[in-house]
């Protein structure tokens, strides 16, 4: 390896932050960014950002070639669908995230669910296939259970609609019925407690970090519509307090399986489970890191991320992942009316110095000259990293005193009742 390596990072998200953190953190990583905003926690780690859009891949491969890359790590799902890791190992940059056919894992659910079928990979629901909303909705009328409706495309974590608990019969038709969608994917609706495992990936090896749970709903007790991430929690181990160390290991060989069946993936490889009475089964794969879960995992990362980074492009061998048996507590500040009706464009203070021992992470917020700005997406996230659950969400908790006005948290993230009714459900489902 030479003395120092140049890196790109795409995205300008909280999980962008945590990336940018991760790879800032070894000094042999001159860290460059772009994004369709400005973040400003990433342009404090960043020698050199340029405002371009993710999904503007001529700009970002001549961004690339402009600052050197060695290498360049892709944050978000909507640079992979483009095919900007496609475009940047076309130009001679290695790029840690796959190309837009094999991010189809994540870009297209009806690929995803056919390629577990095909492939045989453990934990795959009953589901079926429709471009024709009419059957889709008979398929609704026959079928012997609740279903989730999941359009086949991406919609920011806010697109699916799960009957019995979101959504009744008549109201999943005619959500289909008004739809635009060209094709949709009708799985069985699982029931449990869900968990994420996110592994990185490159020349076959699988090295995957601790058991994440990330909560969704926009309201305090799970309540409300679906977002994308409302905040999240690790443990000091690898597994969550309503898991086993088998189910974990479970969830690792799906994501084995995976690659078993895609063997020149390349990056970061995200499952999202559903543990139900029988184990894990796949909500759905993401070929990149989650958000927030990158900013749980990356804090407690021990190895450098440029090492992997570097064997990834060498065709070496990972390196075996080292973690700091810590627990953390993320939970994100986001605008008000966030998901439905978010108010951007209003100015926001975020009090640094009361952070105090957590860490902060700018996700969606737009850097102007006179200060900070919400977009319509989540604002920033602090996470508390301690011995325990207890202390990490306590830290965290502390840390919201950084969050003004026009802002909204859900409190409830890794609180000791929160855990409880968590192991009580799997405790109930499990007899």
């Amino acid at each position: 390896m030479s003395n120092s390596e140049t890196v790109l990072l795409v995205g300008g998200g909280g999980r962008e932050h945590a990336i940018a953190r991760a790879l800032a953190a070894d000094p042999a990583c001159d860290l460059y960014a772009c994004a369709s905003n400005r973040n400003p926690g990433i342009t404090a780690l960043a020698a050199g950002f340029e405002t371009i859009g993710e999904t503007a891949v001529e700009d970002i491969v001549a961004y690339a070639t402009d600052v050197g890359a060695d290498l360049a790590v892709i944050g978000p799902e909507s640079a992979l669908e483009a095919g900007v890791a496609d475009a940047l190992v076309d130009a001679g940059v290695y790029a840690f995230g796959p190309g837009a056919d094999a991010a189809r894992i994540e870009t297209d659910k009806a690929f995803q669910r056919e390629f577990m079928e095909a492939e045989s990979i453990p934990g795959c629901p009953d589901f079926a296939v429709f471009d024709d909303m009419e059957a889709a909705c008979e398929y609704i009328d026959a079928y012997d259970g609740d279903l989730a409706v999941k359009p086949a495309g991406l919609t920011g974590g806010k697109g699916v609609k799960v009957i019995g608990d979101q959504v009744n019969e008549d109201e999943a038709k005619a959500y289909l019925r008004e739809s635009d969608y060209d094709r949709v994917v009708l799985e069985e609706r699982l029931v449990g407690e869900e968990f994420t495992v996110q592994a990185f990936v490159a020349n076959g090896d699988v090295r995957p970090t601790p058991a994440v749970q990330d909560h969704k709903r926009a309201y305090e007790g799970d309540e409300g519509p679906n977002t994308g991430g409302m905040g999240s929690y690790s443990d000091a181990g690898p597994e969550l307090p309503f898991m086993t160390s088998e189910d974990y290991a479970e969830a690792v060989e799906v994501l084995e399986a995976v690659v078993d069946a895609l063997p020149e993936y390349r990056g970061i490889l995200y499952g999202q489970f559903m543990l139900g009475e029988d184990g894990p089964k796949v909500v759905e794969f993401n070929a990149r890191f989650g958000d927030p879960e990158a900013t749980n995992t990356l804090p407690v990362l021990n190895t450098s991320f440029l090492d992997v980074l570097t064997a990834a492009r060498d065709g070496d061998s990972l390196p075996r992942l080292e973690f700091a048996g810590k627990a953390t507590v993320c939970k994100y500040a986001v605008p008000e009316g966030y998901p439905t009706d978010p108010k951007s464009g209003a100015k926001i203070t975020v009090d640094e110095e009361s952070v105090g021992d957590a860490l902060l992470f700018y996700a969606s917020v737009d850097e102007r000259e006179d200060g900070l700005y919400t977009t319509t997406s989540r604002s920033f996230a602090v996470v508390g990293v301690a011995d325990s659950i207890a202390e990490a969400e306590a830290q965290a908790e502390r840390a919201l005193a950084a969050a003004g006005d026009g802002l909204r948290v859900r409190h409830d993230v890794g609180t000791a009742d929160l855990l409880q009714r968590r192991i009580d459900h799997m405790n109930e489902l499990r007899g």
